[in-house]
């Protein structure tokens, strides 16, 4: 975490820890390009789960169907608590809401 993935199409991917509190915050975009980056940073965010991870999107412009895809699992995969996207792009609570209507395991708090 901490440096940007900055792929061939010129699409950049920064991810950081949240200060004061457990999560990450995110900007950039969220696509095919940048998936490696965004599934390692929800991977170390579930690593250092404990019961309540947020995941602070206001500087993210896009995220694909893979991207909303690759979070709904990480929250599925937690043992316990949930997850708390925070400003994310509209179309991250519409994909959700499409495909995992009555997932439990994350709350969106929209922009």
């Amino acid at each position: 975490m901490g440096e940007p993935a900055l792929v061939q199409s010129g699409t950049v991917l920064e991810v950081s820890p949240l200060s004061g509190r457990p999560g990450i915050c995110v900007s950039g975009e969220i696509s095919v390009a940048t998936r490696p980056s965004w599934e390692g940073a929800l991977a170390e965010l579930a690593r250092r789960h404990t019961d309540v991870s947020y995941v602070e999107l206001s500087g993210v412009g896009f995220v694909d169907v893979a991207g909303v895809s690759a979070l709904a699992r990480t929250a599925m995969n937690l043992p316990a608590g949930r997850v708390v996207v925070e400003s994310p792009p509209p179309q991250v609570p519409r994909v959700l809401n499409l495909f995992w209507p009555s997932l439990g395991g994350i709350e969106v708090t929209p922009r």
